[in-house]
């Protein structure tokens, strides 16, 4: 009773009576409901609603989200339904308790694919309506401050969890206090020990630090009523957490971490911030390169701020953040300073910031291919520190720190990412896998008929890049495969008499009955993929009784046409790396689809018995790109000899992959270049160059 009173007169002091009125009714059916259930603790379960509906309180939450908290563990564990909880309380509740409910569910499941599964569904939560979210982040930190009681297993579980992504979730939707207290309980459940220690060090620490802070504090006080600044100046120590986190990272000692010492200054308003700022570097020393401004250019979170670190009396180091009273209510309370602070368009800037988030999350969901994939892109997303750069136009993109050019073209738009292929960083070419910072101006060259190169997945940093290539190249293999089964299944049903176009519904309705398969593209793309052999689908399309002889001119023998250097269905064979104006062959590898070889491989001895597997091949006259190469070069041993053959590639436009040298004898070394060529009278140019250089005795091609 004491709980709900101290609640009560919370409400009170925000909300109508009415409204207040509500929430208290809302207290009465889930006491009732519960009544006789109990906490692993001892204690009546009424307790924990009651103590989740507090922390919303005093982030002044709306009637609804405190009703909604009050109420989130009834249809769980209950017999109460959310059509009693529509009928008492309204729609908006009973959506956002069944919402809660579902995310409770699978809380404490050990395995990662449910978890990942429980926060995709936190994520469509979020969409619909982010208060969800909040009485879901409440209800995870009353959990948090009565852990002691679980057995220790669970309790490291659950504090991993917790610090993987409740926090930074916290972090993202700006409620830093929550966020803090996240990472000190987790870390004191994970690391009880390290916590320990890490807790008396400071304590240790302390009684001196109190006298500088305190003469710090004083001097700065002192020169803003100098110059007529009402402001509140604060020292600040840093969380257990982000110290014990530094010492791992920046592989500090405790001492190090303890000497930097930290204020914040906050006035009324935004020009007072930048007086403040200049008085301060007046004051003290600021060091270069470590001022901020996240006033001008916010956080993804909508956190604002002026950060700058200087060099105080006797040398130590002091950062500061100097912000006004409503962006100090925004980094405590994030997305809930909407509700606490209606602070006009301002404030529905940073609501909108974090519902764009948001709706990204549900932009990724769609194109993760499982709940894991999609998870692992928004660990990776949820809260890294930020770059910000900007359009040719000079709009300003955030992106996380060690986003490349890429990571930008995907943040302006998908189809820029997909179609990107050069960039310029301030008006300079430069490599696409370069680390932007803050400030660079980037543009992005693209072109009509570019894609995604599966490399890229190496170096982006951004969930939004990583999602959208992996979902183009699915995508992309899906129909490269459909459509190179076409082809081989043509090509084996022009044995029997038939061909592709002559197929009808009932052969189609027969072969996914025999087979099982779910639909005839899921079978073409089996065979392009290799994993189905298509002179046996041919088999079961054309029966016996109905095959004619086959037309001579489009036998099985009739080749396929290689038209490319890359698609993600043809690979070339790295024992004799055929190029165009070879004669070639290939073979199904499952998973890999088409293997190309030279026509005279040894590899294909035992496949040229099998011609189900063994496919002709023809390079198109349209074919296109860049093909490897291998040359073996005997060479006199002289001084730059490797220079000189280098150059004499480049000179015929030929890229060098690999160079390899092995001495043969004294006098002689072999030399072996992996090239990059377009077709055999580009390579034979190559071969005639480096002959004619003195020191060379022999230049042969490398065929297997």
């Amino acid at each position: 009773m004491q709980a709900l009173d101290a609640l009560e007169h919370k409400l009170s002091s925000y909300l109508d009576t009415s409204q207040v009125k509500k929430v208290i009714r809302a207290y009465e059916f889930a006491e009732k409901y519960h009544k006789g259930q109990e906490r692993q603790s001892g204690d009546p379960y009424i307790i924990h609603p009651i103590a989740v509906a507090h922390i919303l309180a005093d982030m002044h939450m709306d009637h609804e989200t405190l009703m909604a908290a009050l109420l989130h563990d009834v249809i769980e564990d209950t017999p109460a339904t959310k059509s009693q909880l529509t009928w008492r309380f309204g729609r908006t509740v009973s959506t956002m308790v069944d919402a809660v409910s579902k995310l409770t569910e699978i809380e404490f499941s050990s395995k990662a694919e449910q978890q990942a599964e429980s926060f995709q569904k936190m994520t469509l939560a979020m969409a619909k309506d982010i208060r969800i979210v909040l009485v879901k982040l409440a209800d995870r930190l009353h959990n948090m401050r009565t852990l002691g009681v679980l057995a220790p297993e669970k309790r490291r579980r659950i504090a991993r969890e917790t610090l993987d992504i409740y926090a930074p979730l916290a972090q993202r939707l700006g409620l830093n206090d929550m966020r803090v207290e996240f990472e000190d309980l987790g870390f004191a459940a994970l690391h009880p020990l390290r916590h320990r220690r890490l807790r008396e060090a400071i304590r240790a620490t302390r009684g001196n630090r109190k006298e500088i802070v305190t003469e710090i504090q004083a001097t700065i006080e002192m020169r803003l009523e100098v110059e007529d600044i009402q402001a509140q100046v604060t020292g600040r120590e840093k969380h257990l957490w982000s110290i014990y986190q530094k010492m791992k990272g920046k592989k500090k000692s405790f001492k190090d971490i303890m000497d930097v010492y930290a204020f914040r200054i906050v006035v009324p308003t935004v020009d007072e911030c930048y007086r403040v700022l200049g008085v301060i570097h007046n004051l003290y020393k600021p060091v270069p390169g470590e001022f901020k401004d996240y006033i001008a250019i916010p956080k993804a979170n909508g956190y604002q701020s002026l950060h700058t670190v200087l060099v105080g009396m006797h040398g130590v180091p002091i950062e500061v953040q100097i912000r006004t009273e409503d962006m100090d209510a925004m980094a405590n309370y994030g997305i809930a300073a909407h509700w606490l602070y209606k602070s006009g368009a301002e404030d529905e800037a940073n609501h909108a910031r974090a519902n764009r988030w948001v709706k990204g999350l549900l932009d990724l969901q769609r194109q993760a291919g499982n709940s894991l994939e999609f998870i692992e892109h928004v660990k990776a997303d949820l809260f890294p520190d930020e770059v910000y750069v900007f359009t040719p136009k000079g709009q300003i993109i955030e992106l996380p720190s060690g986003a490349t050019a890429v990571d930008f073209a995907y943040a302006v738009h998908t189809e820029v990412g997909n179609s990107c292929v050069a960039c310029q960083v301030n008006g300079q070419l430069a490599p696409l896998s370069q680390a932007l910072q803050s400030g660079d101006k980037v543009k992005i060259i693209t072109t009509k008929n570019a894609q995604p190169n599966p490399a890229w997945l190496n170096f982006v940093t951004t969930a939004k890049a990583r999602s959208a290539i992996r979902h183009f190249l699915k995508n992309q293999q899906h129909e490269e495969s459909v459509d190179l089964g076409k082809r081989l299944l043509d090509r084996a049903l022009q044995s029997f008499g038939s061909s592709y176009k002559q197929i009808r519904k009932s052969q189609i309705k027969r072969l996914l009955k025999e087979t099982g398969a779910p639909t005839f593209e899921t079978i073409l793309q089996q065979i392009g993929l290799g994993s189905r052999v298509a002179y046996a689908v041919a088999n079961l399309l054309v029966p016996e009784t109905k095959r004619k002889p086959a037309d001579s001119a489009k036998s099985i023998n009739s080749p396929v046409l290689i038209d490319s250097a890359d698609g993600l269905l043809l690979s070339y064979a790295r024992c004799c790396h055929p190029i165009p104006g070879d004669l070639i062959m290939g073979h199904l590898s499952p998973g890999r689809g088409l293997v190309v070889h030279q026509e005279t491989c040894n590899n294909l001895n035992e496949i040229r018995l099998n011609p189900e597997k063994c496919i002709p091949l023809s390079w198109s006259p349209a074919v296109d790109g860049e093909f490897l190469s291998e040359l073996r070069v005997e060479v006199a041993a002289e001084r730059g000899i490797i220079a000189i053959l280098a150059s004499r590639v480049t000179e015929q436009n030929a890229t060098i992959e690999q160079i390899r040298v092995n001495e043969r004898d004294a006098q002689t070394n072999i030399v072996t270049l992996t090239l990059k060529v377009k077709n055999r009278i580009h390579l034979a140019n190559i071969m005639r160059r480096i002959r004619t250089l003195k020191s060379v005795q022999k230049v042969a091609r490398n065929k297997n």
